[in-house]
């Protein structure tokens, strides 16, 4: 299947053509028409499986196909993403897709000044790709309105609900029209999403793409069993083995990010961490500093990493195992993506072997173990 044969028209594809995107993926496939039919989606997906195309082309076709005739610009999508890299994202993706379109984009978040973003905004824009906390701000402050809404997105809803934004999206519920299209994605589907997804989509086109553990199968896994004080010299060594590929390393906390950047950098191996306490310069420029390969290693927290893309990134180390199975998942699948190889290692320790046996318990796996 290709993209014209999902009816996108000629700009859009013109767009993808230039970019190398020709085969759309399985959720692409799944919600491509249905969101072109103006239906609601409860879509069920990890990241990386393309989902913001998913939305987000057919979104820019209706808009593109729709244009007011003689009126000032006003947001008529809404895009609503927990973290500043997601949001960034998919503002880079809409850069691509729009390009010969006409349809102007622009996103906001918190942790910088707003002065660009408002005045992005006042010069109008079609789609706007916010976090809810900037959101709210501009809207009490009469920046941003939502009265001509049409197409609303809530992306990585259950991250909303992880980082506490949950009761922000209910106050902007009540400020969006009631008759819009509505596309609400999430990776997991705890009983609080299950409950908002009811109250705000109708008649939803349900979309469930690679389960949580069929991701696992693409990528090389291995497992080393070292005590906690010894992590920093394996990771060293395998780092300096392995000088050309580009390592994105898991930490359980923002304390231990810091750490492991440090120990990095004194070794001489370039290293950056990622967190909710840096500002949003300094995670900018370290995740640019590691797609350019400026830096070997990026340490990151799972919230900071959720729905970074990295492409052909070929190593993921667990430093520390995640308290949560399914998030393992998600931390190494990001290698090993669009049929490219992928590596993923875990240091586990003598204390983290619980956390080890539910994470084999849920991929139906028993990790490779090196030495």
């Amino acid at each position: 299947m290709t993209f014209k044969e999902l009816h996108i028209i000629e700009p859009i594809l013109k767009a993808l053509n230039e970019k190398g995107y020709t085969t759309p993926t399985p959720i692409q496939q799944q919600a491509i028409a249905p969101v072109l039919d103006n239906r609601d989606i409860l879509g069920l997906a990890q990241t990386g499986t393309g989902k913001t195309a998913a939305f987000s082309l057919p979104i820019i076709q209706q808009l593109y196909l729709n244009k007011p005739s003689g009126k000032k610009r006003e947001i008529r999508a809404l895009i609503i993403t927990p973290t500043r890299e997601l949001a960034i994202q998919i503002n880079e993706c809409l850069n691509d897709y729009t390009r010969y379109t006409g349809i102007r984009h622009c996103v906001i978040f918190g942790g910088v000044k707003q002065y660009t973003q408002v005045k992005d905004i006042k010069a109008g824009v079609d789609i706007l790709v916010a976090t809810p906390g900037r959101l709210l701000d501009l809207m009490n402050q009469g920046i941003v309105h939502l009265n001509s809404i049409r197409h609303f997105v809530l992306d990585e809803a259950d991250r909303m609900l992880d980082m506490g934004f949950i009761h922000d999206i209910k106050r902007l519920l009540t400020k969006l029209p009631a008759k819009k299209q509505t596309l609400f994605f999430s990776a997991t589907m705890p009983l609080s999403i299950a409950n908002l997804s009811r109250s705000i989509l109708h008649n939803p086109v349900r979309i469930e793409v690679t389960p949580v553990s069929s991701v696992v199968d693409t990528i090389k896994q291995r497992i080393y069993f070292v005590e906690k004080q010894a992590k920093k010299d394996l990771l060293i060594d395998l780092l300096r083995k392995d000088k050309e590929k580009s390592a994105l390393i898991f930490s359980r906390t923002k304390h231990g990010a810091d750490k492991i950047a440090r120990i990095l950098c004194k070794a001489g191996i370039g290293s950056a961490a990622i967190h909710g306490n840096k500002s949003q310069n300094a995670r900018q420029r370290a995740l640019s500093d590691f797609k350019s390969h400026e830096i070997q290693a990026l340490i990151a927290t799972d919230i900071a990493a959720r729905g970074i893309d990295i492409n052909n990134l070929e190593l993921v180390i667990n430093y520390d195992l995640p308290d949560v199975a399914e998030t393992y998942v998600h931390r190494i699948g990001r290698t090993g993506r669009a049929g490219n190889a992928g590596t993923a290692l875990t240091f586990c320790a003598d204390d983290e072997r619980t956390m080890l046996k539910d994470i084999q318990k849920l991929t139906g796996k028993s990790l490779m173990v090196s030495s």
